[in-house]
């Protein structure tokens, strides 16, 4: 069976996290997006595992179910260097225990932990309990493993079940580094509320043998991903080089000769784009045979947000989305597979907008430094803008 999964989300218990971020809400609003599989998110916090046993029944084979949506326990540890780790784990028991072993001094108060203890040794300690890890967000700057580490076997010593591509790549990037042509990739939203706009907004398509743990630990290891979808990865708030304060985007070269600092006085952070650049061993990417292909798409009311201007929680942009996805089915098949013509007659403009994404024609202005990028559908022609670059003529 085909399942649409995302396995990294966050409740309420973690920093800049909505209030609503509870199974009542994050269920129905997974189901509209079209999601049938979707993570708990901070699955070793005490309190979340109580609401989790509270708000769901027990499937068996670590599945937690509402009428809604069925949910697997996973977290997201943030160990030594800030390096962040997402952990898939069997059961809510073995989450209790796994709990109660981990090194952390803020783990009853944060969603996700810190610890001290390194990739190796947070690797060795899960293992135990038959988890299954991978770095979360693997390039990104802040806290992805590849900002303090060229090699994930230097960061974890033994290879790890899977790589989390994060929303500033995708795997036209990451297959152009060779140690990853044996990993599994994933794509989830790393969603901090309810919205249909942020869950799912990356996902995978499996194929299970049936919604359960052991299919997901099968599917993950025997690279039974059907395909990754995602942002285009320009859209990523940390895809190029840029200031954190005024967003400019800034050569890497030069943001490293003045010591990644802006001359607006803000910090520099290194993009994505030009991490996998540093680390890359091919100029184009070679993917393996089991990698399956990335769909880029950009959620629904983004979508709508965009093509009305209007802000994407309004009523506007809401009374559109809930249109489309009354009429069919869920968002997700929305944005993939219902025909164009049949969502012109709900909304020509909107319907443009879903073609110019199916058939890759779409202006981006990349994101940079904390700001995500933007779109514009006006062009017909497929060309991405090029942003004003801080180079050594005009730094």
């Amino acid at each position: 069976m085909l399942v649409n999964a995302d396995f990294h989300i966050h409740s309420c218990f973690s920093m800049a996290s909505s209030k609503d971020m509870l199974i009542k809400n994050i269920a129905p609003k997974a189901k509209l997006k079209g999601l049938n599989l979707m993570g708990t998110g901070d699955g070793l916090h005490p309190k979340w595992l109580d609401i989790i046993e509270e708000s769901t029944t027990y499937s068996g084979d670590g599945i937690y179910s509402t009428k809604d949506m069925d949910f697997v326990i996973t977290t997201e540890i943030e160990g030594k260097n800030k390096i962040h780790h997402l952990i898939i784990i069997p059961d809510i028991d073995i989450a209790r225990e796994l709990s109660e072993k981990l090194p952390s001094k803020n783990k009853a108060i944060d969603g996700r932990p810190k610890t001290h203890l390194d990739g190796a040794e947070i690797l060795e300690l899960v293992r135990q309990y038959d988890c299954l890890i991978g770095p979360a967000h693997a390039f990104t700057p802040w806290t992805g493993m590849y900002k303090s580490f060229d090699s994930i076997y230097d960061c974890y010593g033994a290879k790890v079940d899977f790589v989390e591509l994060g929303l500033s790549a995708d795997t036209y990037m990451a297959d152009t580094v060779a140690e990853l042509k044996d990993f599994t990739f994933l794509s989830n939203s790393d969603a901090h509320s309810p919205w249909p706009h942020r869950l799912g907004r990356e996902f995978n398509r499996m194929e299970l043998d049936d919604i359960s743990f052991s299919s997901v630990k099968y599917a993950i290891k025997h690279s039974n991903i059907k395909a990754n979808y995602g942002l285009v990865p320009n859209l990523g708030k940390y895809h190029m080089t840029a200031c954190t304060k005024c967003f400019k985007i800034i050569d890497p070269e030069i943001a490293r000769k003045n010591k990644m600092k802006c001359d607006c006085g803000g910090r520099i952070k290194k993009g994505v784009d030009y991490r996998i650049f540093e680390i890359s061993d091919f100029k184009s990417p070679k993917h393996p045979d089991f990698r399956p292909p990335y769909i880029h798409l950009m959620p629904l009311a983004e979508l709508i947000s965009t093509v009305y201007d209007k802000g994407v929680t309004t009523k506007t942009v809401q009374n559109i989305w809930q249109k489309l996805v009354d009429n069919f089915a869920d968002e997700i098949n929305v944005l993939i597979n219902e025909d164009i013509s049949n969502i012109e007659k709900i909304d020509s403009k909107v319907s443009e907008a879903i073609k110019a994404f199916r058939n890759n024609t779409i202006d981006i202005t990349p994101g940079g430094g904390g700001k995500y990028g933007e779109i514009n559908f006006k062009s017909s022609i497929k060309e991405e803008k090029s942003p004003e670059v801080l180079t050594l003529d005009n730094f």
